[in-house]
């Protein structure tokens, strides 16, 4: 299958789907905004998935799933570097540390956020190679891409709505001024509140999503969600700081965040 092109042309749902349907075997190579996604397949289902240079070493990927402790993982970094994944996999399996079902969910899990991540990209590059298959040190899995494609059909929709509502992030937000802002319905996300904590006009929701290590579907869900809770407005940035740095970012308006958080805690304090 010679398969290449732009993504403004085809979605990475719409190439899952290529790919399952064709029972195909073979890496897709994807090049996107400033990074590399490789994702390999065994007769159309999801067998291995690489993005950029992160850690994606099985101890690394068990550590993330919290399948071993970090004292465990700082160990096999240490002793394991010429271990491949299957020979490190073995052995945690015949020391009775972790089961095979053990391993391959995490490796599962792992693969899928990666594709998951993928679901945004619609700038950049894709090649098929039929003859570039997983890195034979790895441990494969085989994973049906049907609930994938579905997910990110529907992701994609959410995506484009988002666009549609906050179509660049190089805009600011700032508390809005009414005070009849309804604060009582209040409930805020973890990731919700680590972006008030940034809000001001001199932060662009960019800057904010780097500091917060957001990605742009999760920033633009999150100031989505303040927007429909009438908690903020979009507005054009007043002058941002040149550097991404927490300290830099945090909201200048101190009085402006004073009032806020008091809303929140008299909200608190009545319930």
């Amino acid at each position: 299958m010679a398969l290449k092109g732009n993504l403004r042309d085809f979605t990475i749902t719409q190439l899952l789907n290529l790919v399952n349907l064709a029972c195909k075997t073979g890496t897709l190579v994807i090049e996107g905004p400033g990074d590399v996604a490789q994702i390999s397949f065994r007769e159309g289902k999801l067998a291995y998935a690489q993005l950029g240079q992160r850690d994606n070493s099985l101890a690394g990927i068990l550590r993330k799933n919290k399948k071993i402790s970090a004292r465990q993982y700082a160990i096999l970094a240490e002793r394991a570097t010429k271990m491949s994944d299957k020979e490190l996999g073995i052995l945690l399996v015949n020391a009775g540390y972790l089961s095979q079902a053990d391993i391959i969910e995490s490796l599962q899990q792992n693969f899928v956020y990666i594709i998951r991540q993928l679901f945004t990209w619609v700038e950049g590059f894709f090649r098929f190679d039929a003859d570039m298959l997983p890195p034979s040190d790895k441990i494969p899995v085989r994973l049906d891409l049907e609930n994938l494609i579905i997910e990110g059909s529907r992701q994609l929709r959410e995506w484009e709505l988002l666009q549609q509502e906050i179509p660049s992030l190089d805009m600011a937000l700032k508390f809005t001024d009414r005070p009849g802002t309804n604060i009582k319905d209040v409930n805020l996300s973890v990731e919700e509140w680590r972006v008030v904590s940034y809000v001001s006009p001199k932060n662009t929701m960019r800057q904010v999503a780097q500091v917060t290590k957001l990605n742009d579907l999760e920033i633009r869900r999150v100031v989505y969600a303040l927007l429909q809770a009438g908690l903020v407005e979009i507005v054009r940035p007043g002058g941002a700081p040149a550097s991404v740095s927490a300290r830099a970012f945090r909201t200048e308006d101190k009085e402006q965040q004073k009032s806020f958080v008091n809303r929140i805690i008299d909200r608190i304090l009545s319930i």
